[in-house]
Parts: structure tokens; sequence; C-alpha cells
């Protein structure tokens, strides 16, 4: 089964054609990550404009990667939620206008559960129950996988997701957005342990995180040295940073696998490409026995292919969608 797949929640437009939710035949993004780096931050209106630009072509493009006419193509499944709205509306009524000209199934997809399903395109053997870690720019969630469409939430975050974070943090140190990697980069120049960040605990719910704190002290560290004249250790922060998040992030997995008793973990999202995170979550795992995927990095970030991947099993679950089907910037990841 050949499903042509749209993912347009932020600033990439992606195009894929996925075969039975495993096997990447085309995986075309279009990123706008340079346009929206002189703002320091995606602006939706443009974002969506741009969108409504190379969503055709990239199209073409993926079919034509992947070696497909449109006669090819068993379905399409485009991301619904959540997302910047405007931009999601793009592919989501791009979608319906190929899915309808086709006269093939819709299948509505949610962007987390996507994230998560780039695991089963990197990992063949991977099949569910496992846990999941969905950490990216809007969201940062603690997700027991039950089975491909059985997903729910153990965990989340109560404010800003970590991928913001790390992006405003970036903006402090004078690094280009978006901040992951150049934050990732300059951490690895410096050992850390120079500054003392906070660490936050939400009473009576201890799989939830917070992250404002965080950004805050950080931006409030920065400004004060600014102040005073003193000059940064920007590499010390950035690594000192980094290993905030992960102890926010992979303490809390570690507990929700002990509760449920998963022994696989899957990471997922823009924030798994992290190598602090990373390298703190393979050594938990190890110490304790349990088994961890962490997707290449290529397809930790947006892409068309994971919405692929999850649109096959939401088929074959029977969740299909007419031409009603709309556009929602938030929703929970089980419904």
């Amino acid at each position: 089964m050949k499903i042509l797949a749209f993912e347009s929640s932020c600033d990439e437009t992606a195009v894929a054609v996925v075969e039975d939710g495993r096997k990447i035949l085309s995986d075309a993004i279009a990123s706008q990550a340079d346009l929206h780096a002189l703002y320091g931050g995606v602006v939706p209106e443009i974002a969506s404009r741009k969108h409504v630009e190379a969503i055709a072509a990239l199209t073409e493009q993926a079919l034509a990667q992947a070696g497909c006419t449109r006669a090819d193509i068993d379905a399409v499944a485009v991301t619904y939620a959540p997302g910047l709205i405007g931009a999601v509306l793009v592919g989501v009524s791009f979608a319906k206008s190929v899915a309808y000209a086709l006269g093939v199934p819709l299948i509505p997809v949610h962007h987390i559960r996507g994230h998560i399903a780039a695991n089963y395109l990197a990992f063949p053997e991977l099949e569910p129950p496992f846990l999941a870690l969905a950490i990216s720019g809007g969201n940062t969630l603690i997700v027991d996988v039950r089975d491909y469409t059985d997903l729910k939430i153990l965990g989340s975050t109560r404010d800003d997701a970590a991928g913001e974070c790390f992006d405003k943090a970036a903006r402090v140190l004078g690094l280009p957005y978006p901040g992951g990697a150049p934050m990732d980069k300059l951490a690895q120049g410096s050992k850390g342990g120079v500054y003392q960040l906070p660490h936050a605990h939400v009473d009576g719910a201890e799989l939830d995180m917070s992250f404002s704190g965080l950004k805050t002290a950080v931006v409030n560290l920065a400004h004060h040295a600014q102040q005073v004249g003193e000059e940064l250790d920007r590499a010390a922060l950035a690594r000192d940073f980094a290993q905030a998040v992960s102890d926010e992030l992979v303490p809390r997995v570690m507990l929700a696998a002990e509760r449920t008793g998963h022994k696989i973990i899957a990471a997922a999202g823009g924030v798994a490409a992290n190598s602090v995170i990373r390298a703190d979550l393979e050594r938990e795992c190890a110490r304790r026995g349990l088994k961890l995927y962490l997707p290449p990095l290529r397809l930790c970030g947006d892409n068309g292919a994971m919405i692929g991947a999850q649109g096959y099993y939401e088929f074959l679950a029977g969740h299909t969608a007419g031409m009603e089907l709309n556009a929602y910037a938030t929703r929970d990841i089980s419904e």
C-alpha cells in the first residue's frame, strides 16, 4: 500500500511516499528555517504562505523520486493537528483535494503520533507496546504506546515545550534559529558544571514537567552578565542548559517505565536529536536493562515519511475522513 503523505504543521513543507507503513520511497522537504531566522522564530502568516507556494511542486517531486504515478497512490495521509493553524490548514486543504481527485481514502494523522511512528521506519522490528518520549518545539510528552493507534499521555509539560526553550536560550546566547543544533554544537565545547540551573517539580504529578523557570533562569543569567560586564561562558551555559533539560526528561521516562512495566523506550521529535539527551537515555536504559530506540537525526525533525508511516496504521484501524476534515491547532494524542 503506497501512501502519499503531507506534513505542514510548522515551517517545513514535507511530502513523502511510504509503502506499507515501513518503507520510505521518497521524502521531499522544503525548509523555511533561513527565512524565519530573520525574525528569530517562526512567523505563522509567512509559514502559511510559503506552504502554499511549495506544496504542489513538492508533491510532484516526491512522486518522481518514488518512481510513482498518481495512479499508484492508494491513500493520502495528512497532519491535521496540532500545529500553527494556518500552516496545518494548507496541508489539510491540499491533501483533501488530492484524495478527492484520485478517488482514494483520506487519512488524518496527529503530528505527535507521526513523530513516534518515525521509529517504525528506522526500526522494522519495533512494535507496540512501548514507552515513547516525544520532545519537539511545540510538545513534550511521555506516551504509553499500547498499540499503533491506542496511545495515552502519562506526563507532559505544564508550560513551555523543551524545543521552544532551546530556541529561546539559543537566542539569548546569540545563536541562530532554530536553536537546537547550534546549542548542541556549542555545548560540545564544555563539560559544564559552571551554572546552577533550576529543576522543576510538579506536586502530585511526578511525570509532568515544567521548563518556563529554566528558560527564565538562562535569560536572567545572560542579562545579568551583560549588565555587570562579566564574560559569559557560553559553551558552559549551553552544556548546563542541555543537562538541565535532560535531567527533567530522562528520570521521568525511567519512572514511567517502572510504573508501566515497559521494557522498550523510543524517543521522537526534533529535540531527540540532542546529544546530551541521547547519551543520558542510552546510559540509563543500559543500566536498567531497557531496550532503547533512537531515530536517526534525519527522522527526528518534521518530515512527511513519519506521517505516511502512522497513516498506514490509522488506515488499518479504520480511521479515515471525508471532505469535512478540519485542521486543529491543538488536539490530544489519544483522540
